[in-house]
């Protein structure tokens, strides 16, 4: 059910649109380079500084780069916990143990995914995580994030929400891509801060 009008929808479909082109305009070199900017900034922020667990993910194509930031993540010590997409699109987690743990996927004409090759924890798995990374297309000046519309991270955010886990929620994105406002629904949650290879903007502190 919309929440913002029949107007919502076809306004996101045409921002994700043109935003995606923008990203398809990127280098191989522009990408890494962005990569090592983006993990250097988000050790800038104390959620991730001091997080035991942080549910993350695996870049593909020209999103923003995240493994840089998964290795010296990991190197700290750190429980990194990477997606599985399951048929109904909901998200599975397993544990990243490295670049060799990780599997190439395709789910039926979609893209191919990198994936984490061990033991399956379950869904809510995601609860654990002091900080979760979100991907995304861009987020606004309230700190409301555009996804790229399969709905995979509005359920962990459901999930979240109806745990009462208290996880700090992270948007990794390219510095075009905070913008000043996109299309949301009455049950649409601001993230607590985004990530540019510029450094870090905050929206709302997490709750303790």
């Amino acid at each position: 059910m919309s929440h913002n009008g029949p107007s919502a929808e076809p306004d996101k479909r045409a921002l994700r649109r043109d935003l995606i082109a923008v990203r398809s305009r990127l280098t191989a070199d522009d990408v890494r380079e962005y990569e090592a900017a983006l993990a250097e900034r988000a050790g800038e922020l104390p959620e991730l500084a001091g997080a035991r667990t942080v549910a993350a993910y695996v870049s593909v194509g020209s999103e923003p780069g995240t493994r840089a930031l998964l290795d010296a993540l990991r190197a700290r010590g750190v429980r990194v916990l990477l997606p599985v997409l399951l048929p109904d699109n909901d998200l599975d987690w397993g544990e990243y143990a490295g670049p060799d743990s990780l599997a190439p996927v395709r789910h039926g004409g979609r893209m191919t995914l990198l994936e984490p090759s061990g033991v399956r924890l379950g869904a809510d798995a995601v609860t654990t995580a002091d900080v979760v990374l979100l991907p995304g297309l861009a987020v606004d000046a309230r700190g409301m994030r555009l996804g790229r519309g399969g709905g995979s991270y509005d359920r962990v955010l459901a999930r979240l929400e109806r745990t009462g886990a208290r996880a700090a929620l992270v948007v990794l994105l390219y510095d075009t891509e905070v913008v000043e406002r996109v299309p949301a629904q009455a049950h649409d949650r601001p993230v607590h801060a985004v990530v540019t290879p510029s450094g870090v903007r905050r929206f709302r502190a997490p709750r303790t």
